[in-house]
């Protein structure tokens, strides 16, 4: 080792050491006024017009909790537990709407309100308030991070939660009478889509003891190639559990298109209609189906 790289390391040593030595004294300080700074960022998230979805109640217990965490992180390091903060906190105020942005914003407000507290304490020896600031910016901004990722992290599973809840609205498997099933098909069928149906067709199959199942596609303006051989392989393991599926509803423009990427037909039972195809789900079901004029 040269005696350039020796010195950085017993710099950065020193750096470490005062850093142990300083932010003790920083985390007392900001306990002991620890009012008059909650009530400054407050006010100042007030003033940028920050979590404006939340009551002044709820913002003020809020706050009190993320200072109070705040503080903790700064005197014990502990990421793991400001991210299990972190988390707890996004589970609260995401269902209130509070956005991206409005967190990152009263963490950074959080951030500047403690500096300029210690710029007053420390104003009067300009060495020592570099020395504090150096020792508080980097565990300041660490913290940022932390919280802003946590969120994010939350916000995103919530999202596909929702979005999970919203496919399984969007695709019921419904039982028409004892061992059928019809799955309306609204809307575009994409890839991720067509995989949720599949899921919750056999899960219905199974659920019902299924023998026929009526999958009708007159709402589904499309498929694409990926999506159709999709279909196939639904068909193809509903046999596998004991069901035979019946597809109705095929558009002029949608029938092309399965002629034209050279599905294999022959795996698929299809009728025009739904009306056709829950008759047809009847006979394979032993049922008789009788008309409004006698006939069968």
């Amino acid at each position: 080792m040269n005696e350039s790289d020796t010195g950085a390391v017993e710099f950065a040593a020193l750096d470490r050491e005062d850093e142990e030595q300083l932010l003790p004294q920083l985390v007392a300080h900001l306990r002991e006024h620890r009012s008059r700074l909650r009530q400054e960022w407050s006010g100042r998230i007030q003033d940028s017009h920050l979590l404006s979805s939340m009551t002044p109640q709820e913002v003020g217990a809020e706050t009190t909790s993320v200072y109070d965490n705040y503080v903790e992180v700064l005197e014990t390091g502990s990421v793991e537990a400001l991210q299990h903060y972190a988390r707890d906190l996004s589970e609260r105020i995401i269902p209130r709407g509070v956005e991206t942005h409005e967190v990152v914003g009263i963490v950074l407000l959080l951030r500047d309100v403690l500096a300029r507290s210690l710029f007053e304490k420390y104003q009067d020896d300009f060495d020592l308030l570099n020395r504090v600031l150096d020792a508080y910016e980097p565990a300041a901004n660490r913290i940022a991070n932390t919280v802003a990722v946590s969120f994010v992290d939350e916000r995103e599973r919530v999202i596909r939660q929702q979005q999970d809840s919203i496919r399984e609205l969007s695709t019921p498997v419904l039982p028409v009478r004892e061992r059928l099933l019809i799955l309306p098909i609204i809307g575009v069928l994409d890839t991720e889509r067509a995989r949720q149906l599949t899921e919750q067709l056999l899960r219905g199959i199974r659920t019902h003891r299924a023998k026929v199942v009526v999958i009708d596609i007159t709402g589904a303006p499309d498929v694409d190639e990926a999506v159709a051989n999709h279909l196939v392989r639904t068909v193809d393991a509903s046999r596998l559990m004991g069901a035979s599926v019946i597809i109705t509803g095929l558009s002029p423009e949608i029938a092309q298109t399965l002629v034209t990427i050279g599905v294999d037909l022959s795996k698929m039972n299809t009728i025009g209609d739904l009306q056709g195809g829950l008759e047809e789900a009847e006979r394979l079901l032993g049922f008789t189906v009788t008309r409004a004029d006698g006939s069968p």
